[in-house]
């Protein structure tokens, strides 16, 4: 038998896969069993109510995906009273995307979610654009990031808070350690990058708002990169996500130094592609003579490597 318990500081999973924020509804209990997965995860929650940006807001390119969604949504006052009792229905545990456009709105929005039974921890997105540094996004540099972070901590009490960083930074290993020290419990590594496609029939972006996130297999090697990055750089959890598919992207994650992953666009192909990456790990771990899925964490970071009984 392989253990796939992950720990995520205090968090304890039945195993390290989950969904990415964005990618993934409660209507998904029409095709599998959620509570099958590590954890679930909400798309992201902003405090008031937003239209989202405009239309097309999703383009397919090689080998990836790009969206400008514009994290559309009925707020803060919507989702506690109307959606929690939908997402209160599974054992998993519920991660709460929060996103925010301040450092006090961030705060305010945390600690209601803090009091909102039911939640298990709080994702927060800070790779959205702070009004408080010009529509900058908050991961961009250390300093808003750990602000964003600290005004949150200072209000969920043992509500673990987990942070997901942007690809899009030119040092991710500074804004995670800045994020560390304000008081963060994991970090979610990475969101997507910015990309472009144009449309040469009429010389436009294919999305209404421009630029938009890319995602899918071709971000795997960057997001990997910056996990390998990152778990060198902090003692906390790290959390994989961008371009796993399958079971053998996840395993390359978790040596990396990631502790669990997220899936994500591999689902709008697969609804089912979480479940096969979880019992791809437990069949790769059984092959190799592993014991425990967490035995694979950063495997192959420096000085590091497999237990002696999987050679």
């Amino acid at each position: 038998m392989v253990d796939l318990t992950t720990r995520i500081g205090s968090l304890t999973l039945a195993n390290p896969v989950m969904p990415a924020s964005g990618t993934f509804g409660p209507e998904l209990v029409q095709v599998f069993d959620l509570d099958r997965l590590g954890a679930l995860v909400t798309k992201s929650i902003t405090p008031e109510y937003r239209a989202g940006n405009p239309l097309p807001r999703l383009c397919e390119t090689e080998a990836g995906v790009l969206n400008s969604i514009g994290i559309p949504g009925k707020g803060l006052d919507h989702f506690i009273s109307q959606a929690m009792p939908e997402w209160r229905r599974f054992r998993a545990p519920l991660v709460v995307s929060l996103s925010a456009p301040s450092v006090a709105a961030f705060a305010d929005a945390a600690a209601r979610l803090a009091a909102t039974p039911g939640v298990a921890a709080i994702e927060a997105n800070i790779s959205c654009p702070n009004l408080e540094e010009d529509g900058r996004a908050f991961a961009m540099h250390p300093e808003p990031a750990a602000a964003a972070t600290a005004a949150m901590r200072r209000v969920v009490g043992d509500l673990p808070l987990w942070v997901k960083l942007s690809p899009n930074t030119g040092d991710i290993a500074a804004v995670a350690r800045a994020v560390e020290d304000a008081g963060a419990d994991a970090l979610v590594v990475a969101n997507t990058i910015l990309g472009l496609a144009i449309d040469i029939e009429t010389a436009r972006p294919k999305l209404g708002s421009g630029m938009g996130g890319f995602s899918g297999p071709a971000f795997k090697p960057i997001a990997l990169r910056l996990v390998w990055q990152v778990a060198q750089a902090v003692r906390i959890p790290v959390i994989g996500v961008g371009g796993i598919a399958a079971a053998a992207d996840a395993v390359e994650f978790l040596m990396a130094g990631a502790s669990a992953v997220q899936v994500g666009t591999a689902t709008f192909v697969s609804p089912t592609a979480m479940l096969e990456v979880i019992e791809g790990l437990r069949d790769f771990c059984a092959r190799k003579g592993i014991r425990g899925v967490a035995e694979l964490t950063g495997a192959a970071l420096p000085r590091t490597g497999l237990p002696q009984a999987a050679e």
